[in-house]
């Protein structure tokens, strides 16, 4: 059974000739950066997440960079956000000369505990950085509560989780990554929203963050040859914004069918003691950019496992296996094993499984069927 860990071939079938015209109207225009096709899917983008202003670059990691260096931050300023998340969160924040604050997650969503961020607050603290991790948001009504209390900026972390949504206590909804100050999301080909190479864009309600944003990625200048700041070159190139495009159209369905694939997985490993299965918070829709296990035994036999998998052709991810204050170019900063003792020990639990639109019931039958198998071959081996 062929079993892809990301499907990027499919999908792209089933909308052939939207893209392909797609993408020929930009040959044939021969504007290649920014341009009417850039500027038709910012707007497309705005109007799906409810948003004022909608800013494309060149990658996720560009639009959290950019989105830092709106805020006027000094070299030494403190900005707040989990350990365990991709590297590229953090490589923005130190880039920039800041220092990350490392705090706790949740150990059943794996998004940022807001119970530890009084804690973590200091006078050189400006920036809480949440990720809405695997595609489910962060708790935000807390998290912005406290932000608004110590005047913090939020910058979320919306890679994973583009068209998801997040519900207030009070029943209010609103899209990921327009609930703090600034959004910041990858449209890598892997996304739920993946464009066929890199791209980004970052969000915001702010009219002044906006324009400042917009600067920033064009070398600081809002004239051409005139610079206000020091900016950098980031800008999504036409093509993938054609492509972007056409799949904003599919987006819901896209994390629907994820929805499905993953009421599938439950279904199927409902049964299975020796794993935690993704928990859905009350007040998000999870989009499930992955679908993450947790061996609650540890690393040992989370490895026999993800072996024994790999044995019988059924692709595994472990995202992800070093927390972001122990690896080695973060040492600098002052943690040591042991100072974030959820995220570390998450690091040797987490298994994720194939997610994408195209899994098949046959197929993720056998995806469980041969875990199950796994599980009960390493305890044998162990």
């Amino acid at each position: 059974m062929n079993i892809h860990m990301v499907d990027t071939i499919t999908p792209y079938k089933h909308i052939q000739q939207e893209v392909d015209e797609a993408v020929l109207e930009v040959v044939r225009s021969g504007q290649y950066i920014n341009g009417p096709v850039v500027r038709r899917f910012a707007d497309d983008l705005q109007r799906y997440l409810d948003v004022p202003h909608v800013i494309p670059c060149a990658n996720g990691t560009d639009a959290l960079q950019i989105a830092l260096m709106a805020l006027d931050l000094q070299p030494g300023d403190e900005v707040i956000t989990p350990s365990f998340t991709y590297i590229a969160t953090v490589e923005a924040i130190a880039l920039l000369h800041l220092k990350p604050v490392f705090v706790e997650v949740d150990p059943h969503t794996f998004n940022m505990d807001p119970s530890q961020l009084e804690a973590a607050i200091s006078p050189r603290t400006k920036v809480i950085v949440p990720v809405h991790l695997f595609g489910q948001t962060a708790d935000m009504a807390p998290i912005m509560d406290i932000a608004r209390k110590n005047g913090l900026y939020v910058i979320e972390d919306t890679a994973q989780a583009i068209g998801e949504s997040y519900r207030f206590p009070n029943g209010h909804s609103m899209m990921a990554g327009t609930i703090g100050d600034i959004g910041c999301t990858s449209f890598y080909p892997s996304k739920n929203l993946g464009a066929f190479g890199d791209g980004g864009a970052i969000f915001t309600r702010n009219a002044a963050l906006a324009e400042k944003l917009l600067m920033i990625c064009n070398h600081g200048s809002t004239q051409k040859y005139y610079h206000e700041s020091i900016g950098v070159n980031s800008r999504l190139d036409a093509i993938q914004a054609a492509v972007l495009g056409v799949k904003l159209k599919h987006l819901d369905a896209y994390n629907d069918a994820r929805r499905a694939a993953a009421a599938r997985y439950d279904q199927l490993l409902a049964d299975v003691e020796e794993v935690q299965l993704p928990v859905k918070a009350d007040f998000s829709r999870h989009v499930f950019h992955q679908y993450t296990l947790k061996v609650k035994s540890g690393r040992q036999e989370r490895d026999a496992l993800q072996a024994f998998l790999r044995e019988k052709n059924i692709p595994s991810m472990v995202y992800y296996p070093v927390a972001c204050h122990l690896q080695r170019a973060y040492l600098k900063f002052g943690y040591k094993q042991g100072d974030l003792s959820l995220s570390e020990a998450l690091t040797e639990q987490v298994i994720s499984l194939p997610m994408h639109t195209e899994l098949s019931l046959e197929q993720q039958a056998y995806i469980t069927q041969q875990l199950k198998q796994g599980l009960i071959a390493k305890t044998r081996i162990l």
